[in-house]
């Protein structure tokens, strides 16, 4: 091939009680990349839309760029390649935006070559765009937009990412409101460190969302969608998170949390119509602090990045 045309989608990270231990992957929003070959070594970026401008056409300060180069050293070569980025989900969104164009860049780019690297052997060049990003090659955002599903990291070093099985009528609503929180800064405010009362807590919140997915058991899994360490903290950046969270649990959500490092909240819900009735709760609450949202609602992306040309 001589060109392709690849889209990657939004991921939901740390999941409530999983911070950067958890993600999964939504079917919108997203972002697509256009890649063609081209006779001179190098990443070039011609053109970027959807970001207003924000996002540098320099390959080596632009995720979609960095995660091809770390790539293209890698295998030792000089294939150079032309990038046509289209945003297609806010920056700052909380969504996995950088970690959309990390995956997307670098498995266009394997696909290109003729896949000399398995899908999972990607990871590490998408991590590297997440290290520019946010400052720390965290790959709960990058791991399930590469491989699709619902990942735990069990281990940075070695690096481990397991899927999980989760159930088929599992619904995801992710509420973006039109304000923005910064990754580095959202990473900021956390504590260094946490009590022991909390951290067990945290941990058996952490086995019993993984013992409900894999046994389908929605009340396991709405006891377990708490965090007791960084929502207390983050939840002080999005204005009404309270009431928008209550009204999510009010409407039948599961649970209700952070996506990512915010501002974007998510809920789980055990059908399509629950978790449509709860994105239009949420984003009732939201209006009544004054704050505009869109609302997607998703069933658990299997299929990470696909090819569109």
């Amino acid at each position: 091939m001589e060109s392709i045309k690849v889209f990657a989608p939004a991921t939901v990270a740390n999941v409530a009680c999983g911070f950067d231990i958890f993600g999964f992957a939504v079917d919108n929003p997203g972002d697509e990349i256009i890649l063609r070959k081209k006779a001179t070594p190098g990443v070039e970026i011609t053109k970027i839309e959807g970001d207003n401008g924000r996002l540098t056409r320099d390959a080596a300060k632009n995720t979609v760029g960095i995660s091809m180069l770390a790539y293209l050293h890698r295998l030792n070569s000089d294939q150079g390649v032309s990038v046509e980025l289209k945003k297609k989900m806010p920056l700052g969104s909380g969504l996995g935006s950088s970690a959309a164009s990390s995956v997307a860049g670098v498995f266009a780019i394997n696909e290109l070559m003729g896949r000399p690297l398995s899908q999972r052997d990607l990871l590490p060049f998408a991590m590297e765009g997440e290290r520019f990003a946010s400052g720390t090659p965290h790959a709960d955002n990058v791991a399930p937009c590469l491989l699709g599903g619902f990942v735990a990291i069990r281990s940075y070093t070695p690096l481990d990412v397991i899927k999980i099985d989760t159930p088929k009528d599992l619904f995801a609503t992710i509420v973006h409101p039109q304000i923005e929180v910064n990754t580095r800064d959202a990473r900021n405010i956390l504590r260094k460190e946490t009590s022991l009362k909390n951290t067990i807590t945290q941990m058996g919140n952490v086995a019993g969302l993984i013992a409900g997915l894999m046994k389908s058991d929605y009340d396991l899994i709405s006891r377990s969608l708490v965090d007791v360490i960084i929502e207390p903290v983050r939840a002080i950046l999005i204005p009404g998170f309270d009431e928008v969270k209550g009204a999510a649990l009010n409407a039948g959500a599961l649970g209700c949390s952070i996506s990512g490092a915010g501002p974007s909240m998510f809920a789980l819900s055990r059908d399509r119509d629950t978790a449509k009735r709860v994105g239009e709760a949420m984003q009732r609450a939201f209006t009544g602090v004054q704050i505009e949202s869109e609302i997607y609602v998703s069933s658990i992306n299997q299929d990470g990045p696909v090819v569109l040309g």
